[in-house]
C-alpha cells in the first residue's frame, strides 16, 4: 500500500462584523492524508479548533474516514464522521454510482448503538437531443416524507423543479453571457426569489440574492477571501446587516 498526507489549510471565519477582541476570531484547522490497501482507498482527516486552550480533547470538531473501491462497474464508498472525539456515534455517508447506467445512490445513516438509516436517494441521469436531464428522488426514513428534483439543463438554461407532497418550486437559471448569470425562483407559497452572480474571473464572483421583504444576502469570492453580508429587509427598509468573512490559508 501507500499513503500520503495534504499540507494543513487554515480558514479564519469574523462572525457578525463586531468584536472588542481577538475572542470574534474563530480559527479553524483542517488535515486530510489519504492511503491504499489493495483495491481499496483509504481517505481521512481532521478539523479541529486553532484556538489556543489548555483543553486539548476540547479543540477537534470532527474526525472522519472513507473507504472507497470498484466493483462490477460500479463506485462504492463509505464515510464515518464522528464530532469531536466522541466515537460512541458516528454520521454514515455510503455512495454507489455507475457511470453506464449514468445512476447514483445515497444513504445516509447514523452508526452508535445500531445502525438507522436517515434519508436514502437515487440521482439518475438521461441525455437527449443535446440537453441534460436528471431526476432525483428522495425519501426520509425517519419522517416518511419524500420529494424529487428534476433538472432539465441545455445551451446555457437549467430549469429546476422541486417538489415534496406540501411544498413546489420553480427555478429557471440563465447564463446571460459569459461573466452573467440570473436564476429567479418560484414557489408554490408564493414567495420568490432573484439570484444573479457575477463571474469577476480566476473562480471569483459575486453572489446577490435578493428575497423580496425578507433579505438581501450577498457572497463575494476574492481568491482565498470569502465574504458573506446579509441585510434583512422590511418592505424597502434594510433593518440590520450581518457580515461573515472567512480566509483559507494553506501551508
Amino acid at each position: 500500500g501507500s499513503a500520503s498526507a495534504n499540507k494543513p489549510a487554515l480558514s479564519i471565519n469574523v462572525q457578525d462584523g463586531s468584536f472588542a477582541d481577538v475572542g470574534g476570531l474563530d480559527p479553524t484547522l483542517n488535515w486530510s492524508g489519504s492511503a491504499a490497501a489493495g483495491d481499496v482507498d483509504i481517505d481521512y482527516g481532521i478539523e479541529a479548533s486553532a484556538k489556543p486552550t489548555t483543553d486539548i480533547a476540547s479543540l477537534p470538531r470532527s474526525i472522519w474516514g472513507k473507504a472507497s473501491t470498484s466493483v462490477s462497474g460500479w463506485g462504492l464508498s463509505a464515510k464515518a464522521q464522528f464530532a469531536g472525539t466522541d466515537f460512541t456515534a458516528a454520521d454514515v455517508d455510503v455512495d454507489a454510482s455507475n457511470d453506464d447506467l449514468d445512476l447514483d445512490v445515497h444513504l445516509e445513516a447514523s452508526a452508535g448503538d445500531g445502525f438507522a438509516v436517515k434519508t436514502i436517494s437515487a440521482t439518475k441521469g438521461l441525455d437527449a437531443d443535446g440537453a441534460r436531464v436528471t431526476v432525483k428522488p428522495t425519501y426520509n426514513v425517519e419522517t416518511e416524507e419524500s420529494d424529487v428534483v428534476i433538472n432539465y439543463s441545455k445551451d446555457g438554461t437549467d430549469v429546476e423543479v422541486s417538489a415534496t407532497q406540501g411544498a413546489q418550486s420553480v427555478t429557471i437559471s440563465r447564463q446571460i453571457d459569459d461573466t452573467n448569470r440570473v436564476a429567479p425562483t418560484l414557489a408554490s407559497s408564493g414567495d420568490i426569489s432573484v439570484e444573479w452572480e457575477r463571474n469577476l474571473g480566476g473562480g471569483n464572483s459575486i453572489t446577490t440574492t435578493l428575497k423580496p421583504d425578507d433579505s438581501v444576502n450577498l457572497e463575494w469570492k476574492d481568491e482565498a477571501w470569502t465574504a458573506n453580508i446579509n441585510m434583512p429587509l422590511d418592505g424597502t427598509e434594510i433593518t440590520g446587516t450581518n457580515v461573515s468573512i472567512k480566509r483559507e490559508v494553506n501551508f
